[in-house]
């Protein structure tokens, strides 16, 4: 059986990517990783940034000052790590 670990190795993604995915779908950490490395590999990297720009916005309306860093800061690795994505850069 694998573990969370080596499933999230080998999605391509970063925990914070992934508790971005989470949150926005609603699921457990390892289901999302599951959703989080198909859409990596069928072109569904639109759709991940659309989640953490999603959840983004729900802690700014909030005032989450820490959830926004940690979510800025998974936008900005992602953003890197998967060029193919021409979506916002102004964060």
């Amino acid at each position: 059986m694998l573990t969370y670990e080596e499933c999230l190795e080998m999605s391509d993604l970063t925990p914070d990517e992934i508790s971005a995915i989470a949150e926005h779908e609603h699921l457990n950490p390892m289901i999302a990783v599951a959703l989080g490395h198909y859409l990596i590999t069928h072109d569904g990297e639109q759709k991940i940034q659309r989640f953490i720009l999603d959840d983004l916005e729900r802690a700014k309306r909030c005032g989450d000052r820490h959830k926004q860093a940690l979510l800025t800061g998974a936008l900005r690795h992602f953003i890197a790590n998967h060029p193919q994505q021409n979506g916002q850069r102004g964060y």
